[in-house]
């Protein structure tokens, strides 16, 4: 069978890289063609069509600036998939690209599947009616997402969190080790995870590192992200801000603590049993268009939105300063507060359900034909 796979966010290259795996464990003659990025071409040995990196555009107004190439990307694509003929279409998040997609492959007689679901409960809730029309195997990885395609008559599989598998696959680190490899000194560690995009990035850096003198007793040491140059972060490094890149994962394991930026992240900082505190800031326009477009949903962190209640503290636009993060960090380094996270961490860890997500997806999309 041949498999056409697009992911256009880091995110979606790990989870897509651990579908590849899972697939050729089921069917060891299966051939890919993808966007995504370098873990997914670890799989095959071979490049993507088009990398993320060159397709994540942040909030509405940065949209409406790139929207010239979004339109090419999506007419290139569409192209390769008619010469390519792919048995399957595998759709991954990123919905505004591959909502058009999804339409186009159907129409051409492909099998679309989608796995890891546009956010449609949060905002843009009639895209369910696309769905419904153009994708064949919706396959959800959070627990709230069957019930609510339901509620539209789309019978969505429930496949489990594949960060859970992810992570179980980690060996264990020494801190230690861990710091004198990568220059660090003996303090305590506070992560700071900023993004992958360089516009959110740029944004959140500067107010997280805003509270570097109130924490004088730890260094801080940031997350680079696979998609920016090592180049990019120099302007924010110095004697007690260091930077690691690629090695997110390890970082928070040997940290105390982590600010971090709302997305995938926030998920992964908690089921590594880091306290953190969530941040968000875009532009004004888009934060205003954003603000209007979202409907009952009382967070933004997939921490709290699984846990349908608050369990790590979001600071959004105006709320992200540095007080409010010096007073909400202080309170996760030590005391009752930092205790009621990891507590709550376990219950988050309970209610994803066991290992197995990529197993599970592979195992509907090669057996279903």
């Amino acid at each position: 069978m041949k498999y056409y796979i697009i992911a256009g966010e880091a995110s979606g290259d790990l989870h897509g890289s651990n579908l590849m795996k899972a697939i050729k464990n089921q069917e060891p003659e299966a051939k890919f063609r993808f966007w995504g990025g370098d873990l997914m071409a670890e799989v095959t040995g071979e490049k993507p069509v088009k990398h993320y990196r060159d397709l994540a555009f942040m909030g509405f107004l940065e949209v409406a600036m790139n929207l010239k190439t979004i339109l090419t990307n999506i007419k290139f694509c569409k192209e390769d998939i008619k010469n390519y003929k792919p048995d399957v279409l595998v759709l991954i998040d990123y919905p505004g690209f591959n909502l058009r997609i999804a339409k186009f492959a159907k129409e051409l007689g492909i099998r679309v599947v989608y796995y890891i679901s546009p956010q449609l409960w949060a905002w843009k809730e009639g895209r369910v009616e696309i769905i419904k029309k153009y994708v064949d195997d919706m396959l959800v990885i959070l627990p709230f997402e069957k019930d609510f395609y339901k509620k539209h008559d789309v019978d969505a599989h429930f496949v489990g969190h594949p960060l859970l598998d992810a992570i179980s696959d980690l060996s264990e680190i020494n801190a230690e080790k861990f710091k004198k490899e990568n220059s660090l000194n003996d303090r305590e560690i506070i992560a700071l995870l900023p993004g992958s995009r360089k516009q959110e990035v740029e944004k959140m850096l500067e107010i997280m590192l805003s509270v570097r003198p109130y924490f004088g007793d730890y260094q801080f040491v940031i997350a680079g992200a696979p998609s920016l140059p090592k180049s990019f972060y120099q302007k924010y490094v110095d004697e007690n801000v260091h930077f690691v890149s690629n090695k997110t994962y390890d970082l928070l394991r040997c940290s105390r603590a982590a600010l971090v930026t709302s997305g995938t992240a926030t998920l992964e900082t908690a089921l590594l049993n880091v306290p953190e505190v969530v941040c968000y800031k875009s532009s004004r326009i888009s934060y205003e268009i954003g603000k209007r477009l979202v409907k009952n949903i009382k967070f933004i962190s997939l921490v709290n939105l699984i846990m349908d209640r608050e369990i790590v503290t979001e600071l959004i636009q105006n709320e992200l300063n540095t007080n409010r993060l010096v007073g909400e960090l202080k309170s996760i380094l030590d005391g009752s507060r930092r205790g009621q996270i990891l507590n709550d961490y376990q219950q988050l860890r309970e209610r994803l359900g066991g290992q197995g997500a990529s197993e599970n997806a592979a195992k509907i999309i090669t057996t279903k034909k």
